[in-house]
């Protein structure tokens, strides 16, 4: 049976504690989330009618600094997914070296069945109930599935008013006019790229002959077809929600982004053949990048992907149980922890700038994020060859040591 992304997490975290002979009350105090909040939203809806919508945060940890995760707005939200989410969010800050600790949010909602002003309304009343934990010294929202950069301009907004003065620093991934970075919209895609490119490179394989199948093409899976194109891979495959497009021979950045812009979707996109979500997992190539929800490769289709290598764009896509199996046949998984890990950095990019009121161009924004994700695979790929185990085994030991030594440091209060 496929695991719940909670157990998910909860099973990695145990035998990354395992492997380390982690001290048994660390291990316990990392099991379990420092808070969880559950609200209830009511908002007026267009129709004059009051309806209720459920959401959550999650505070997993803040020993190494403020906690810091995406805010999602999608119908299948529940407590233990944006639990696992937080838990994943402080492995991965403490791979990439920066001081925060892992939280998440989200909203049980569809925001497409929303109007722009029932959104606003939604956004700012949750945004209200979430308050008292949110702050740029406590907790750093950030876009996340079905959230965008205005969404994060209102929570700002609203956390100000309240406030009485600006504060840019309460969220990331906001519009540049308050305070957003440049280079953070399109950090997630630009950091699976130079992983991409550094695992290539470390496999000794050619980036021009590589064949790169996306499955997503959303916030991250659209900006990485065209960084991976112009690193000079061959994208041959992309399919998003409605399904897929194939071309053996590549497809075109450019052309895939106008017949969405176009369409909505990029079924019927004229460059390739129709595939189904499903196919694209399957579909021949050198790299797959699952850069759409979690729970895509389980134990019933990792059989099946041709791939060598899977590199993960989006948050928990491969199960464990799918896991075991690409790692017994060989196939290199560069987890999400370490591989999605370039919007979290270039967010703290953001909040670095607007606590100083000083900011940098996208050279310097996208220099430093490369040099963060380099020195971040080479750390968990020496853990990786060290001690003999999978990238991902690897990458969680790595984050989950960071945070155990910051917490023995700090000691337990009171």
């Amino acid at each position: 049976m496929t695991s719940s992304a909670w157990e998910s997490a909860l099973s990695q975290l145990d035998e990354a504690s395992r492997i380390m002979n982690l001290d048994p009350g660390v291990h316990d105090v990392l099991r379990n989330p420092k808070r969880s909040l559950t609200v209830a939203v009511p908002i007026k809806l267009d129709s004059g009618l009051v309806k209720v919508f459920t959401g959550y945060r999650v505070h997993h940890n803040t020993t190494r600094g403020p906690s810091k995760g995406g805010i999602r707005y999608h119908p299948a939200v529940t407590l233990d997914e944006v639990k696992a989410l937080a838990m994943w969010m402080t492995w991965k800050c403490a791979i990439a070296g920066i001081p925060y600790g892992g939280a998440k949010g989200g909203v049980v909602v569809d925001p497409k069945a929303l109007s722009r002003d029932e959104l606003e309304r939604l956004t700012r009343r949750y945004a209200a109930e979430i308050g008292p934990l949110i702050g740029p010294e406590r907790d750093v929202p950030a876009p996340d599935l079905g959230t965008d950069e205005q969404i994060m301009g209102w929570i700002m907004d609203t956390y100000s008013m309240i406030a009485g003065h600006s504060v840019p620093g309460v969220v990331t991934g906001k519009p540049l006019s308050i305070g957003g970075s440049l280079g953070r919209g399109e950090a997630t895609s630009r950091g699976v790229m130079y992983i991409t490119e550094a695992t290539l490179k470390h496999r000794g394989a050619k980036v021009d002959e590589t064949r790169v199948a996306i499955q997503g093409y959303g916030k991250v899976g659209a900006p990485a077809v065209r960084l991976l194109t112009e690193l000079g891979c061959i994208v041959v495959a992309v399919s998003d929600v409605n399904g897929g497009v194939y071309n053996p021979r590549g497809l075109s950045p450019t052309g895939l982004e106008a017949h969405r812009d176009d369409t909505g979707t990029v079924v019927g996109f004229e460059g390739g053949e129709s595939i189904t979500n499903e196919e694209l997992l399957e579909i021949p190539c050198d790299v797959l990048v699952p850069a759409a929800l979690e729970g895509q490769i389980t134990e019933n289709n990792a059989e099946r992907v041709k791939a060598e290598v899977i590199i993960e764009g989006a948050n928990g896509p491969t199960t464990p149980e799918a896991d075991a199996i690409l790692e017994d046949r060989g196939v290199l998984v560069v987890p999400d922890i370490l591989a999605n890990s370039g919007g979290v950095t270039v967010s703290y990019f953001e909040w670095v700038q607007d606590l100083q009121a000083y900011f940098w161009d996208e050279d310097e924004v996208n220099m430093k994020l490369r040099r963060i994700m380099e020195r971040a695979y080479v750390d968990v790929l020496d853990i990786a060859e060290e001690r003999k185990i999978p990238t991902r085994m690897a990458a969680t030991i790595l984050g989950v040591s960071r945070v155990a030594e910051a917490h023995v440091t700090r000691g337990l209060f009171p």
